[in-house]
């Protein structure tokens, strides 16, 4: 398949960019988060395979793959989720602000706030909707009223949830529809102030309504955040992301550019599961 055939391919498959998304071919920003030499083992099955990246920081960065592939394992390395595995082993190192994440001397609850992470089924507490966002603050000590009140409107605000819950936050946050406790679980992860949010299939169990709202929160949000994000769909990962990652049985098959990756992927494989062959 010559390149013209495979962007036709493509815009059949309505794999296009955002014009909102922000162009990211001219190459790394200076600030990423580094990957390297990462290996990822459950007793002796060897999950990840020497996983070497750079994830620019302020960015979205996709990754994709068919199920079972390691994507969301390896997501779950940034905030060290994986360490809740019994006889998972984790080798290699994540540099983050210059630091090894993986280091023994990591303070893990540190880092979990640092950061954040919303997951495939909206998982509010079961809780008023303000106690939802105050719930990590508290958790720090945070006591004064005021402080607590700015920044769940702060937060509320940035999910583009506020206008909707206002009025209505002393009602529970499971009272919600799915897509707003969706973004409910991203003010309270936004009301910690991460430097990096993980989202591990945020949209998989909602409406295409709903689904279009977490996305455009998406795009607004990496002004503020480097954002990861898991998906099975390919064109989500192509309408909200600067770069993507294929995986492939635990390996990284091809990285860069989300442009480059969809219209001219270099690898056969990649090509293949882009175009549908399998997956």
């Amino acid at each position: 398949m010559n390149k013209a055939e495979q962007v036709n391919v493509l815009d059949e498959l309505n794999i296009t960019k955002s014009p909102r998304a922000k162009k990211s071919n001219e190459g790394l920003g200076e600030e990423t988060i580094s990957v390297q030499s990462l290996d990822l083992f459950y007793d002796d099955f060897h999950a990840l395979k020497n996983v070497n990246m750079e994830i620019p920081m302020l960015q979205v960065s996709a990754f994709i793959g068919p199920s079972g592939c390691g994507k969301s394992t390896f997501l779950r390395c940034f905030n060290r989720m994986n360490d809740l595995v019994e006889g998972c082993r984790v080798e290699g190192r994540i540099i983050l602000d210059g630091e090894d994440i993986n280091s023994k001397e990591t303070d893990v609850v540190a880092l979990r706030t640092r950061v954040g992470m919303v997951f495939q089924q909206p998982n509010p507490f079961p809780m008023s909707i303000f106690d939802n966002v105050a719930y990590g603050l508290r958790c720090q000590g945070v006591k004064d009223r005021s402080i607590l009140e700015n920044t769940v409107e702060t937060a509320l605000r940035k999910a583009a949830l506020w206008d909707e819950v206002k009025d209505i936050l002393g009602r529970s946050g499971t009272s919600l529809s799915g897509g707003q406790q969706q973004r409910l679980c991203i003010a309270r992860a936004i009301a910690l102030e991460p430097e990096v949010i993980l989202m591990d299939e945020p949209t998989s169990a909602l409406d295409p309504l709903a689904t279009s709202k977490i996305e455009d929160l998406v795009m607004e949000l990496k002004g503020d955040f480097t954002i990861i994000i898991v998906t099975h769909s390919m064109s989500q990962a192509a309408r909200v992301s600067d770069r993507t990652a294929f995986f492939l049985l635990g390996e990284v098959i091809e990285e860069g550019s989300t442009d480059e990756l969809f219209h001219f992927p270099k690898d056969e494989r990649t090509e293949a599961y882009i175009t549908g062959k399998f997956g």
